[in-house]
């Protein structure tokens, strides 16, 4: 009985309207409105609404499990949300001059290549890698940093350690609190993404070796 209770909870519907996803909706929805908020010169109010978009990434997944409305699309929507928020962050926080170029390329290639990849594997073999908590921390870690440098406050002096400028707060010049959020962010980010790829290339191969034995 608890083992089809629990298979009965993890069954993946195929809806598209479904709570979780009309949230992960309305969150894509938010990211258009932050940018013109953050390239208008409303900072507090681009940040605000950047972390109701970051903050409630949760929310959704935790109403889909408790009311066992995990779905198909949800599957592929939040996760890409996540990305596409993220990408926003980092682009909106070049765009206002107070992100380094080499970390927004960073973001934006690593959550490309989860996005399209994640995509591509569950369209084309219904593979899907599931988040570990090292990768959530670091999505949190990252969004807290980008929030923190959106609002800009407060500016600090770098500790000069490093005589280069493309390394905010290791350098001597002015810096914001929320790039040592980012920083410990992108570490993580870079081991989870290690780990998410042997994950996808372990189950790619399980999958086609499967495929040619038919």
């Amino acid at each position: 009985m608890a083992r089809r209770a629990s298979q009965a909870q993890e069954e993946v519907s195929n809806k598209i309207f479904t709570l979780p996803n009309v949230i992960s909706f309305i969150r894509l929805c938010l990211v258009p409105i932050f940018l013109v908020l953050l390239l208008n010169g409303f900072n507090l109010a681009a940040t605000l609404l950047f972390v109701v978009a970051a903050g409630t990434d949760w929310v959704d997944g935790q109403i889909a499990r408790r009311t066992h409305s995990v779905s198909k699309l949800g599957q592929l929507l939040d996760p890409a949300v996540d990305r596409i928020l993220m990408i926003s962050g980092v682009v909106g926080l070049l765009l206002v001059g107070h992100l380094p170029v080499w970390i927004v390329v960073f973001v934006v290639l690593r959550d490309l290549y989860l996005l399209v990849g994640g995509a591509y594997l569950l369209n084309t073999w219904n593979i899907r890698v599931a988040v570990i908590y090292p990768g959530k921390v670091a999505t949190t870690l990252l969004f807290v940093g980008f929030a923190a440098l959106l609002l800009y406050w407060p500016v600090m002096d770098g500790l000069g350690i490093v005589p280069f400028s493309w390394l905010p707060g290791l350098s001597s010049d002015l810096y914001s609190w929320g790039i040592w959020f980012v920083y410990a962010g992108l570490v993580l980010a870079l081991f989870t993404t290690l780990y998410y790829s042997i994950v996808a290339a372990k189950k790619l191969s399980e999958a086609r070796a499967a495929k040619k034995g038919k």
